[in-house]
């Protein structure tokens, strides 16, 4: 068996009873819910689809300039 920890989210209480309803409507709990969920996560290789920050973000990069590049500018530039 497994080690159980406690973890403390702060939701929108909106979504706090969206998520109440749906755990009682299938027979579960909030807590087996989240760590179903959790678990699923960690074993899945998930691939999000575009949000709008990502699509707003995309092509701000010159086509000349390298990731590894602006990798490396975002290290100096953060360093200090």
């Amino acid at each position: 068996m497994t080690e159980k920890t406690k973890l403390t989210v702060r939701v929108d209480s909106q979504w706090l009873r969206a998520a109440k309803k749906y755990a009682s409507r299938n027979n579960t709990s909030l807590s087996r819910l989240i760590s179903e969920y959790l678990r699923w996560l960690a074993t899945e290789d998930i691939t999000f689809g575009t949000t709008p920050i990502l699509n707003r973000l995309t092509g701000i990069l010159p086509t000349e300039v390298s990731v590894k590049e602006h990798q490396g500018h975002l290290a100096e530039k953060y360093q200090g």
